[in-house]
């Protein structure tokens, strides 16, 4: 630009690498390209206590490390899932009107109504403005919680985010999910460069051992088999049900093989990280 030519207000360059901040939880802003969009919106202030249903709930032990309030516009918003308070609270919700789209599972799009885009596994959709790279955006298969588990846990899905010019993959969001082999499927039809993980090890007294996400373990075994360059922990803090927080995803990824725990990157909550190739 010269410097007798002055840039229009509210002009942003169409920027081409990856931005992501984590906010708290499973809620994450990505920008790339002029795009900003947010994952699983959750910005309730903390202490407030939740019934997730069957006898499930939780509280939650920590806000939001930036407030919707300082946020900025949003895209698009991507929802793993609807129905429970952990993934879309009820400042989350009220976050969804001014958000130019929502992309979620059928069902909670037949819940929320209005513009929301509903995905099956494997299904897409495509983001498209002027003056900004399109992207194409599939759902992944999640099953949150053990087999037969559906009917009570609802639909989930994870997002897999493509657009021109990535060298490595795509950007993979997990979505709330135990390790199954449709989540294992991810690595026989995608090539992941960035991976964020839903983790935590999500368990409750009423259900006893089993769990409802995956354990650090488990995304040890994930990485292994979708080979990601790079995994980024988010769903494992700020919840009372989550039952494993860094120090335990720091251990699982010391003690595997460097090829693998190398790869895990920790995002400090509300602070901006690019990730460059």
């Amino acid at each position: 630009m010269d410097d007798g030519e002055l840039e229009e207000p509210g002009f942003e360059p169409c920027l081409t690498y990856l931005r992501i901040t984590h906010i708290g939880g499973p809620t994450v802003l990505i920008q790339f390209g002029g795009w900003r969009l947010l994952t699983d919106p959750t910005f309730d202030p903390p202490g407030q206590k939740y019934n997730f249903g069957w006898g499930t709930g939780s509280v939650k032990l920590a806000g939001p490390a930036v407030a919707a309030s300082e946020l900025g516009p949003i895209d698009a918003v991507l929802l793993t899932h609807d129905h429970h308070d952990d993934n879309l609270d009820p400042a989350g919700r009220a976050l969804l009107p001014s958000a130019d789209a929502v992309v979620t599972t059928v069902s909670g799009s037949n819940r929320l109504g209005g513009a929301t885009r509903g995905l099956e596994p494997w299904a897409t959709t495509v983001l498209e403005a002027p003056g900004r790279p399109s992207i194409e955006i599939t759902a992944t298969p999640c099953r949150h919680g053990p087999p037969l588990s559906r009917p009570l846990a609802g639909d989930v899905i994870g997002f897999a985010l493509r657009w021109d010019g990535q060298e490595h993959g795509v950007l993979w969001i997990s979505g709330d999910t135990v390790l199954y082999n449709g989540v294992r499927r991810v690595a026989d039809r995608l090539r992941v460069d960035t991976a964020l993980l839903h983790l935590g090890g999500v368990r409750f007294p009423v259900t006893g051992p089993v769990r409802y996400t995956m354990t650090a373990k488990d995304a040890v075994e994930l990485c292994r088999v979708i080979n990601p360059r790079t995994a980024i922990p988010i769903h494992y803090e700020g919840w009372k049900h989550f039952q494993q927080g860094r120090e335990a995803i720091e251990r699982a990824f010391a003690r595997a093989p460097e090829n693998i725990g190398r790869r895990i990157r920790w995002l400090p909550l509300g602070v901006e990280v690019e990730l460059t190739d």
